[in-house]
């Protein structure tokens, strides 16, 4: 826990995490309050989104690795075992299609691990700059837009395979291997937090059978079935 950092973006916010945590940073925007939900592609969503691209930056300026998680993702093993050893950046999928090379994966800013190197702070400073080139886009989307520019070329990218990197949109199969579940294609903070709550309790009903029962265990995640479809 001395190495999670929790981001706050609204004076409410920070005051919970330093009730609960030893390391908050308040990610104040001038001119923009984030006290209110920020609805997806809405002017607040979009400063948000942006913002977010700009702080880690940042981080990886100051020379830190970082991985960075949402906080509508559960985390349920240790990630570092299953990220890609020869990668600068790699990043999570929506949809994965077979191979942790291939750019026409679907990815997710939701959860990335990325490398402090020269590679990886000029590729966050061409992804942020970009965002005047596709208005009104947010990070994801413009990602998209820039993944096979010839100027990437050097940055050694890889995918996630939603195998063990797993969410509503491609959820994981198999709970022996999952590592995390993300609540994507799915909208509402409401409508997240029941159906996380729902994998959550899955969870710990698959972990409290015995290690050598897991793997004949045949078990299933009930969302995303209930709010978020």
């Amino acid at each position: 826990m001395d190495n999670l950092v929790i981001v706050s973006l609204d004076h409410k916010a920070h005051q919970r995490c330093r009730e609960i945590h030893r390391h908050c940073y308040a990610m104040a925007t001038p001119g923009v309050n984030f006290t209110g939900d920020a609805f997806f592609m809405t002017e607040e969503y979009l400063l948000m989104m942006w913002r977010r691209i700009d702080f880690l930056a940042s981080v990886l300026r100051h020379g830190f690795d970082f991985v960075f998680t949402d906080a509508d993702i559960l985390w349920f093993r240790n990630p570092f075992p299953h990220f890609h050893d020869d990668a600068d950046f790699q990043i999570a999928c929506d949809t994965y299609l077979g191979s942790a090379s291939d750019r026409h994966n679907i990815p997710n800013g939701g959860f990335v691990y990325a490398r402090s190197n020269h590679r990886t702070l000029h590729f966050y400073k061409y992804w942020y700059n970009s965002k005047d080139r596709f208005p009104g886009k947010h990070d994801q989307d413009v990602f998209n837009e820039i993944k096979f520019d010839p100027f990437l070329d050097g940055l050694r990218m890889r995918f996630l395979d939603t195998a063990y990197f797993g969410g509503f949109c491609q959820p994981v199969k198999d709970l022996n291997v999952a590592i995390t579940m993300h609540a994507n294609c799915c909208v509402g903070l409401q409508t997240k937090v029941h159906d996380l709550r729902n994998v959550l309790d899955d969870w710990k009903r698959f972990a409290k059978f015995p290690m050598e029962e897991r793997s004949g265990v045949s078990f299933d995640w009930r969302s995303p079935r209930v709010r978020c479809r």
